[in-house]
């Protein structure tokens, strides 16, 4: 794993136990960020998401971090209450929440000024598709893929495995607040 990736993702890599799926996960994101146009600093700056106002504080990283985490705490959680009524592949469901967003590294550019914005690749392949093909790519599992795949709006027409719907909860319930509140607010 790279200095840049551990300085990323150092903590919540290593929650994934199978040593595998870890430097696979570790190689997408070394992958993402050499094709990206960002660097891994940018991802501490820019906004999670395009649809924000100029005032939007939560970064990027503030928010793949908060999906994780809340992804992990809800599998556990899970685990307790359900046992193995629903089984939930924690290993599966951390690498899941980790490359969610990986794709918007081909997504998102910056411009001159410093502010992101969906770059020409991105208007054509929206994030959910490159993150398939990078992790793909670094030999990422199917059932991790598919969490990549069925997080966002695209995976509404799919059947979602536990895990996928775990972390697209996680990621939803971090960005509608925000989208509801600038609707509001505008």
């Amino acid at each position: 794993m790279t200095e840049r990736v551990k300085k990323i993702w150092g903590t919540e890599l290593m929650w994934i136990e199978n040593t595998e799926l870890r430097q696979q996960v570790a190689d997408t994101w070394e992958l993402a960020l050499a094709k990206s146009k960002l660097n891994a600093d940018d991802l501490f700056v820019i906004p999670f998401t395009l649809l924000a106002g100029p005032d939007l504080k939560v970064s990027f990283m503030d928010h793949k971090q908060s999906v994780v985490h809340i992804a992990k705490a809800s599998g556990e959680k899970m685990k307790d209450f359900f046992k193995d009524e629903l089984p939930v592949d924690m290993d599966v469901l951390i690498a899941g929440a980790i490359l969610a967003d990986v794709g918007k590294l081909l997504e998102y550019e910056k411009n001159e000024n410093g502010k992101s914005y969906q770059g020409n690749y991105g208007k054509y392949v929206r994030h959910p598709f490159s993150g398939v093909s990078l992790a793909e790519q670094c030999g990422v599992p199917a059932e991790v893929c598919h969490i990549i795949a069925a997080h966002a709006g695209e995976g509404n027409m799919v059947k979602r495995s536990t895990e996928a719907y775990v972390v697209h909860h996680a990621d939803f319930m971090t960005f509608l607040p925000f989208k509801e509140r600038l609707i509001v607010n505008d």
